[in-house]
């Protein structure tokens, strides 16, 4: 694995272009074995599956091979979409590879049973210094994926998130009535946890889920309250004595 000189350089298309230009294969997190146990819990064999910014993993490949036969693989680098395709597609005659941006997905609404994603979340967030508090850029990015991927489900279709993301810092990009779904969490690994992600469109949020932001609303338009506060001074007409206002 070729690793960057800046974590910002994972946000950089050129990066994964020069790189997936000489890597064959890479897994990030973890391996399909992992966590295969959590998929088929969660999706049928029959699903219609995209799989966003797939890289060169071997996960759709292994999620074939178990049966999953209909799976649509996206990346934004035409480098490593064209080599998987044509690693792929004699061996997997279901899946197919297309070119395609998370921040501008052009499917039809309701057009996938399942949207899964591993990691690629996490790299929109690369920069970020304080996880607690990202930029309103990141936030407004995120916002947007998760809107699209929304739109793209199907009726009760299921969003599956993987990444090393703590609930503290993900379930409130995740659990927003906005999104009209319910949010699940399950962890994997042994030595270091991954976290698992389930969103299930149509479907409430927890009434803890509902609390917590109603929560991180009030206080957001209490900062920005603060904020916006300003120190009123007194107003004088242009021949008014001005020292003479003051109360000493």
């Amino acid at each position: 694995m070729e690793l960057p000189d800046r974590n910002t350089d994972y946000r950089d298309k050129s990066y994964w272009d020069e790189r997936y230009s000489k890597e064959k294969a890479f897994d990030w997190f973890s391996d399909y074995e992992a966590f295969k146990h959590l998929l088929k819990d969660d999706i049928k064999t029959a699903d219609n599956i995209l799989i966003l910014g797939c890289g060169n993993s071997l996960m759709s490949e292994q999620m074939y091979q178990d049966g999953f036969l209909d799976i649509t693989n996206t990346d934004y680098s035409p480098v490593v979409i064209e080599n998987m395709r044509n690693k792929c597609q004699h061996k997997y005659p279901g899946m197919s590879w297309e070119v395609m941006d998370i921040l501008n997905m052009t499917y039809e609404p309701e057009t996938f049973d399942v949207v899964l994603e591993k990691g690629t979340l996490d790299a929109l967030m690369v920069h970020e210094k304080d996880p607690w508090n990202i930029s309103e850029e990141t936030e407004k990015a995120i916002e947007n994926v998760l809107h699209q991927v929304r739109t793209v489900l199907k009726a009760d279709g299921k969003f599956i998130s993987v990444t090393f993301a703590q609930p503290h810092f993900r379930k409130p990009h995740y659990a927003r009535k906005i999104f009209d779904w319910s949010v699940e969490q399950k962890h994997f690994g042994q030595n270091f946890h991954y976290y698992y992600y389930v969103m299930l469109k149509d479907s409430n949020l927890s009434v803890e889920d509902i609390r917590k932001e109603n929560e991180r609303t009030a206080k957001r338009l209490k900062n920005r309250t603060e904020e916006d506060r300003t120190i009123k001074y007194l107003e004088y007409e242009d021949n008014a004595n001005f020292l003479n206002g003051i109360e000493l």
